[in-house]
């Protein structure tokens, strides 16, 4: 089953597309509503129809409103590659094999298929980054890898847009990523349900083709079976000591060929000109979709003056 949401009639409800047509569910039926039951209960619920429109007259928006949303990085040749952009002779740090990694992304910066993509304030070398995210539909918490699975109610694509100059620059710091990560996540077209991406499973993990492209133009191919970590042992990393939730979304993160950065450290930085107005951005995944944005021009930055240092001593030591 494919499960959205589309603006009907001025509002956002949840639908079933299905093949050219697109079911509009009852009113106060929620995404999460359908993803949380098991499959003859989702059927039913599918069924009971409030309006069908046709898939092209649709008004996509991302099809889930994810409480949290979690990005690892788990396919290797996308750090061997992003690594060198800024020092030709790096190799991937030995870290990264232990365990997989996340953090926490913004779900207020939320966006949809179709929506437009503004440059965010302040930055020259806007990316993009092709991913597959995970869709909880059943909470748990200190899962094992073997139960993990299980709580998967299915997966949409995800383009973690990335604004590299500020990126990097807070990176430095020390404190993880901020600005360079805080102004788009888009997730769609639809959620695909585990069940209907069965055909493609190789072992844990999915055989899914990847590719993503810029006004048509491929940057190249990568499958989801490469991942280093399947995305049941990453739901069981993210529950470790806390829960994951009906709705959460578990990003992948980057595919191989899947961002300029990669291929800017492959291949240096006149590779391709980063993303700017007018660019088309399109994600392509087997099984799943396409997710197509336009990027537009956005606002410059609000400036702010520089840190103002701490000289003056607390008025109790002054006494």
């Amino acid at each position: 089953m494919r499960i959205g949401r589309v603006d009907h009639d001025g509002h956002p409800r949840t639908a079933v597309i299905d093949g050219d047509a697109v079911r509009v569910l009852d009113l106060g039926v929620s995404v999460v509503d359908v993803l949380g039951v098991d499959p003859v209960e989702r059927e039913r619920i599918a069924g009971r129809a409030h309006a069908e429109v046709p898939l092209g007259e649709a008004a996509l928006l991302a099809p889930v409103e994810p409480p949290t949303i979690r990005d690892f990085s788990v396919f290797e040749q996308h750090i061997s590659g992003v690594i060198k952009d800024a020092n030709p002779d790096a190799t991937v740090p030995p870290v990264w094999y232990e365990s997989p990694f996340c953090y926490f992304t913004n779900p207020n910066a939320l966006t949809g298929p179709g929506e437009d993509i503004p440059v965010p304030p302040g930055c020259r070398r806007l990316d993009l980054e092709l991913e597959v995210g995970a869709v909880i539909g059943r909470s748990g918490r200190n899962l094992a890898p073997g139960d993990a699975g299980e709580h998967i109610a299915g997966y949409t694509i995800f383009n973690d847009w990335s604004a590299r100059d500020l990126q990097m620059a807070e990176m430095k710091l020390g404190l993880g990523m901020c600005k360079g990560k805080d102004f788009a996540n888009t997730l769609g077209p639809w959620i695909v349900t585990v069940d209907e991406l069965e055909d493609y499973a190789d072992g844990d993990r999915l055989d899914l083709e990847l590719r993503a492209e810029i006004n048509g133009t491929a940057l190249g191919t990568d499958t989801l079976a490469n991942m280093a970590w399947s995305f049941p042992e990453l739901v069981s990393y993210a529950s470790r000591g806390t829960w994951v939730r009906p709705g959460d979304v578990l990003g992948s993160g980057t595919c191989g060929n899947g961002c300029l950065l990669e291929l800017w450290g492959r291949h240096g930085r006149d590779y391709h000109a980063p993303l700017g107005p007018g660019d088309v951005v399109s994600l392509h995944v087997e099984g799943i979709g396409t997710l197509t944005n336009a990027v537009v021009a956005g606002t410059p930055p609000n400036a702010l003056p520089p840190a103002r240092t701490g000289r003056r001593a607390p008025r109790s030591a002054a006494a």
